[in-house]
């Protein structure tokens, strides 16, 4: 990813927050030299100094039989904002767009085991939905094995990550000033959350 020295985004703990709030990602990979993509949600764990992201095909999408052993990339890529130039002091100005996004790359290890998959589900149901376990606990055993059969799952140690925050940083202190005032009052909700990255308070 293209990072000028002035994007660069290196607090660790941001952006591990970061990919854990926006954990719906993409997973591109190739075959036969073509990528292809796969939009799906991320478990997003830190265990020691390494991050760990977990998550499951459908096993119709053949996506995973192309993981093998090459690197994959997964996409965190919200929020962003479009930039008007009438907040600037100057008129030679243009149009930009603020956003923030991290790449993190890594060889995908699919799961096999059916208990590793069932703890898999269960992580994910307790990550988005904790209130939906009881429910998914009380369903037919015969019925969540079935579910255990239609996916893939995996996890992805992250061998590198490239993190890139754009939030006019290269702009004066009154051009930023304007430019939150009016993202905060967009009826948009990506526009509100860079306004609230660039005030700092975004995690």
């Amino acid at each position: 990813m293209y990072i000028p020295k002035i994007n660069s985004w290196n607090d660790d703990r941001e952006i591990l927050d970061f990919m854990q709030r926006f954990s719906f990602a993409t997973m591109v990979s190739a075959r036969n030299g073509i990528p292809i993509a796969t939009h799906l949600p991320f478990l997003v764990s830190k265990v020691e100094n390494s991050i760990i992201l977990y998550s499951h095909f459908a096993r119709a999408n053949d996506h995973w039989q192309a993981l093998g052993e090459q690197t994959s990339l997964v996409i965190f890529s919200e929020p962003h904002a479009y930039i008007s130039p009438s907040h600037y002091e100057k008129e030679l100005n243009v149009p930009t767009w603020n956003y923030l996004a991290v790449h993190a790359y890594g060889k995908a290890i699919l799961i096999s085991d059916t208990g590793k998959l069932m703890e898999l589900l269960e992580n994910t149901i307790n990550n988005f939905e904790a209130s939906y376990g009881e429910q998914w606990s009380s369903l037919p055993d015969q019925y969540r094995m079935n579910m255990i059969k239609g996916i893939v799952g995996f996890s992805m140690v992250v061998t590198e990550l490239q993190a890139k925050k754009k939030i006019s940083q290269n702009r004066s202190e009154g051009e930023k000033e304007k430019i939150v005032h009016s993202l905060a009052k967009s009826e948009d909700t990506h526009a509100q959350l860079i306004a609230e990255y660039m005030k700092g308070r975004g995690i």
